[in-house]
């Protein structure tokens, strides 16, 4: 399907820090001048969980899942729009795509800011590229799909791989679309038993299909990426923490020196023919 216009959107997020989802994705200008809805989900004990729950909750056919630290600058939902359209037009069984994910040959797509990172993140591709993995920050599904989030998958990570595999198994497709956003987050330490126990839960699911590169780690047979992981992350502490900008700093100031004050389209969008490579 293509447009998003007049009630064909939702954003979806859960949320436990309204200071937080105040300063950022319930800022961002489609949001906050009522352009474009946005259904919150507190409490919930997973993220699958609260998008499932969201999903319920909701009618638009296509659905944004986005974490509450998220910024969409200004025209961000028209330029979804057009590259939605771009994509119904090449892959009208499409299923999701995301803002940052990994590509079919390991390479990183966006472009999103990070704060945790203090940079740009993900090279830029004009057309939808099919991924093997999405950055969890934020996920669009197209409802018609019939795809939901896998409830027994624990705790609030790898739910953007998850739903990817899933997609792919079904024989849909899943894309990375270059849709700038400012990912507000802070710095990030180690992984940490939550994380860990996404990590197992994925690697048995999908063992017939590993291994997989997410945008954090990859996910083997053998399970030795999440060690190797744990001990880079505490051995690249201090020029980590030195990268990381302050998550204070105004989101659209951000979009801003990031060159993304405006994103409507002002042009016909590119040739649609996705990348899968």
């Amino acid at each position: 399907m293509g447009g998003t216009a007049a009630g064909g959107i939702v954003v979806v997020t859960a949320s436990h820090d309204p200071a937080i989802l105040a300063a950022n994705l319930a800022r961002s200008p489609d949001i906050a001048e009522g352009n474009v809805p946005l259904h919150v989900e507190r409490d919930a004990p997973s993220a699958a969980i609260a998008y499932n729950r969201g999903l319920a909750a909701t009618t638009a056919p296509v659905v944004v899942f986005a974490h509450h630290d998220v910024y969409l600058p200004r025209g961000w939902e028209a330029l979804l729009d057009a590259r939605l359209a771009a994509l119904a037009a090449a892959e009208p069984d499409w299923a999701v795509a995301g803002a940052y994910g990994v590509g079919l040959d390991g390479a990183g797509r966006g472009p999103v800011w990070s704060t945790s990172l203090g940079q740009i993140v993900g090279r830029v591709e004009l057309r939808p590229v099919a991924v093997q993995s999405l950055d969890e920050l934020l996920i669009v599904v197209r409802r018609a799909a019939g795809l939901g989030f896998d409830p027994s998958l624990p705790g609030f990570h790898l739910h953007g791989t998850d739903i990817v595999q899933a997609a792919r198994a079904a024989g849909r497709g899943a894309f990375a679309l270059a849709l700038p956003v400012v990912h507000n987050d802070g710095y990030k330490d180690l992984l940490g038993p939550d994380f860990a126990r996404a990590f197992h839960h994925q690697r048995r699911k999908w063992r017939e299909r590993l291994p997989l590169r997410t945008p954090v780690i990859t996910i083997a047979w053998h399970g030795l990426h999440l060690a190797r992981a744990e001990w880079h992350n505490r051995r690249s502490r201090p020029w980590r923490q030195a990268m990381a900008a302050d998550p204070a700093t105004d989101p659209a100031a951000l979009a801003l020196a990031c060159g993304w004050a405006d994103l409507a389209p002002r042009a016909a969008p590119p040739p649609a023919g996705p990348v899968r490579a």
